[in-house]
């Protein structure tokens, strides 16, 4: 219900912490030029599109603020009684961009801004606690904005990162489950050579054998390879060896053949010819096992280098000789799942030797990130992505390229602008090259980017180190 501001009390704006200690013919001017809202718990105040046409005073109650991200409504800020919200003077906002909801029965003084200019001359000194109000919403807004933008690389980071660790991690607990299964398989097979009375110069061969490092031929076909499994599981029957597919399968994998086992094989006696066989497939599965342990192993101490490398997490705070090529690599490395997903070709065209500058390392990786992660978003599959270097002078040139769809020209000039954005509401602050234009503007030096369909170049310039 809207009502005349008079129906307010001069109390009522007094307890505004942003109207505290105004002069009265001040309270008595609000009162008149306003007007009262009264609002029920739940009611919808403003909603995404809604002119900002009104300064708000919450006078008693409270309104709860949300924005639509990610395709759900996400409260941001709960403005309780004394607060102001709405349009303020001097402020550029004419539409609103969330959800304003009164969280329980409310009253509000509500003033158009077309009273602004009058509000002006009348009381200099609201006009100016009201600015300073709108100044610090301001800054609260980006730092927020900032953060959330820093969680969701970081949630990307993470999403690919746990991606990449799933693989060895899944060869490790595969291998760890099939050792454990040889290890109640093994006793039973030596009971069984141990049975058939084998004399230990007689098993000798088939020690050899099973440590034997040669490994299979890595340039045989698919053809090939199925041609001599075929050869040798013919062979194992004529030996009457049982499961002769299954022993086939590892004796080769182990760069065993017919003309290898033969020998050994002819020595043993019949009784121990299959437990033999089994024993030696299960001892060359258990090395490539072990193999396979240490070659996940290795893989996940590449991925917490790659992290150390970009967070640059062990090494202290502050700007330090950095060189640009690890940190596009490092960068490059965490984001190789959507980079894969998407089947980007990436191409590194380096200027040869190091190029160093002085920076704040994770900063420069915050800038590589936002850009290639733009770049993701935008390339079609099998897109092309290039990382080129260069020395221009005493910088550094750094330009991230992709061969999507392009920027139109009316967007060129914006995209540096904090807030902008042409992405869906949700899906995008319009920071992520806003922060990419301060951190480098930090580091003293400079971005610009050039597009047209086909081809979106960002390139940024930064001091070589002396």
């Amino acid at each position: 219900m809207v009502t005349a501001a008079t129906q307010l009390a001069p109390a009522d704006l007094a307890r505004i912490s942003a109207f505290a200690d105004l002069p009265a013919e001040v309270i008595d001017w609000l009162l008149a030029h306003g007007e009262r809202r009264d609002l029920a718990a739940g009611e919808t105040v403003a909603q995404p599109g809604d002119p900002a046409d009104f300064l708000i005073a919450i006078v008693q109650g409270g309104l709860q603020f949300a924005a639509v991200r990610n395709g759900q409504r996400e409260t941001f800020l709960r403005a309780e009684a004394g607060l102001v919200t709405g349009v303020l003077p001097y402020s550029r906002l004419r539409t609103f961009s969330g959800y304003a909801t009164a969280t329980e029965p409310t009253v509000v003084y509500a003033l158009h801004r077309d009273w602004f200019p009058e509000l002006e001359r009348v009381s200099p000194e609201l006009v100016q606690r009201l600015v300073a109000l709108m100044n610090d919403r301001a800054r609260e807004e980006v730092r927020g904005q900032e953060r959330d933008d820093k969680l969701r690389a970081l949630g990307k980071l993470a999403a690919g990162l746990a991606h990449e660790l799933n693989n060895p991690v899944a060869a490790i607990s595969r291998a760890a489950d099939t050792l454990t299964t040889h290890a109640g398989t093994e006793p039973e097979l030596l009971t069984a050579l141990l049975a058939a009375q084998v004399p230990l110069q007689t098993l000798a061969p088939l020690l050899a054998l099973a440590n034997r490092t040669a490994m299979p031929s890595a340039s045989l076909s698919a053809l090939e390879q199925s041609d001599r499994e075929e050869e040798l599981i013919d062979w194992l029957d004529q030996q009457g060896i049982a499961d002769a597919t299954t022993l086939a399968n590892g004796l080769l994998a182990g760069g065993l053949e017919a003309d290898d086992l033969a020998p050994v094989l002819s020595a043993l006696p019949a009784a121990a010819r299959n437990p033999a066989l089994c024993w030696l497939e299960l001892q060359l599965s258990n090395r490539q096992l072990v193999r396979d342990v240490k070659q996940a192993a290795r893989r996940i101490s590449e991925l917490v280098g790659n992290v150390k490398d970009y967070s640059h997490m062990d090494r202290a705070p502050g700007r330090v000789p950095t060189d640009l090529h690890a940190g596009l690599d490092s960068t490059l490395a965490l984001l190789s799942y959507p980079l894969r997903k998407k089947r980007i070709r990436v191409l590194r065209d380096y200027a040869p030797g190091l190029l160093l500058v002085v920076a704040q390392p994770s900063a420069l990786n915050q800038v590589w990130t936002n850009l290639v992660d733009n770049a993701i978003d935008v390339l079609p599959a099998e897109g092309e992505l290039r990382v080129q270097t260069r020395r221009d002078g005493d910088l550094a040139c750094i330009s991230i390229i992709d061969n999507g769809p392009g920027i139109a020209p009316d967007v060129q000039p914006h995209v540096f602008e904090p807030f902008y954005t042409t992405k869906p509401v949700g899906e995008g602050t319009g920071l992520g090259l806003d922060i990419v234009r301060r951190i480098v503007l930090s580091h003293d030096g400079r971005v610009q980017v050039h597009s047209e369909p086909g081809r979106t170049e960002f390139c940024v310039w930064l001091p070589l180190a002396e």
